[in-house]
């Protein structure tokens, strides 16, 4: 079935997810919602430790030993990926239909094989050959070719230790987007990348998806690299999402006081930096209500006890706050 462009690709609702530690219970994610549309670019956005690759990872389910879903519903072109069977999952969405760009390709690729016995082992598993042994080297090589990899030939007899960290991630993209998928999902992928490399990982993403109407959810604590890549921006804080709209708007226009407050933390012209007054709550025993309460310049009695419903301030633009910001 073909979707409306406008029509919600990936839709996660109130997602709770636990890890079990010998610490305690870590409530990573406290009832997050986030979509994805068609052919669109969503940002998620946040501090370290607030639940952006637990979002990514339960969408995948592929949560680590200790996680667990406690609740919610992921809802992937009207299939609810939580009631599909392991097998199933592997065989129709994970790594076909959602396929993922890893923080860190070195760790990605197994050291012991060639760049390109291990792209096709992926389209074989993945059963992009039809059933047949041989796969369509002319299809790798055009896709090495639009990642700006040359001489795919050549290149394909490399073992990964043997390319930068630039070209392993291009060679990442391309091993995400062979599988013609529907969502790539893109955890940080220029975080150990140098500026001048990241720039270029980044339009190189931006172009080849644009012309395939994939959809991607672009993870990052970034928000340089948010406002360049992404269309729409989720911000989340202590594992719940706060604000969620046109990255235009957010930037221009943030109505929860924590992204007014991420915004202003980035330097200024005159190359101040100013922090967040207070610490980040532990996940063990976070705050109740508004996770972000005990740091808000606008935090109320209620926001201490009460988790806000999300509400549309504009079309488009949603927050999750008692007093959104004027």
């Amino acid at each position: 079935m073909t979707l409306d462009p406008k029509e919600t690709l990936l839709e996660v609702n109130n997602l709770t997810v636990h890890f079990y530690t010998d610490r305690g219970v870590v409530q990573a994610l406290d009832g997050a919602d986030l979509q994805v549309k068609k052919g669109e670019v969503v940002g998620l956005i946040g501090e370290s430790g607030c639940g952006k690759t637990t979002v990514a990872r339960s969408v995948l389910r592929v949560l680590p030993p200790g996680g667990r879903l406690v609740s919610g519903r992921i809802t992937f072109k009207g299939q609810d990926l939580l009631a599909l069977g392991e097998r199933e999952l592997n065989r129709t969405v994970r790594g076909k239909r959602i396929t993922l760009v890893p923080q860190d390709p070195f760790n990605s690729f197994n050291p012991v094989f060639p760049i390109g016995t291990q792209i096709r082992d992926i389209l074989k598993w993945k059963g992009e050959t039809g059933g047949k042994t041989k796969v369509d080297e002319e299809r790798i090589w055009e896709m090495l070719n639009q990642v700006q990899i040359p001489s795919p030939g050549s290149q394909l007899k490399r073992y990964p230790h043997q390319f930068s960290g630039g070209q392993r991630q291009r060679l990442m993209i391309a091993m995400a987007l062979l599988p013609h998928p529907d969502l790539v999902i893109a955890d940080e992928p220029t975080t150990a990348l140098d500026v001048t490399v990241e720039a270029q990982i980044l339009r190189l993403m931006k172009s080849l998806v644009q012309g395939r109407e994939i959809s991607v959810l672009f993870i990052t604590h970034d928000l340089g690299v948010a406002s360049e890549v992404c269309e729409r921006i989720v911000v989340m804080y202590a594992g719940q999402d706060m604000e969620n709209g046109p990255a235009e708007i957010l930037f221009s226009d943030p109505r929860h006081p924590y992204t007014s407050e991420l915004l202003e933390s980035l330097p200024n012209p005159e190359g101040k930096i100013r922090d967040i007054p207070g610490d980040v709550p532990s996940l063990i025993q976070p705050p109740k209500g508004c996770r972000f309460h005990p740091r808000c310049p606008q935090a109320k009695e209620n926001c201490s006890s009460d988790k806000p419903e999300r509400i549309e301030v504009s079309p488009g633009h949603w927050v999750r706050c008692f007093y959104p910001l004027a």
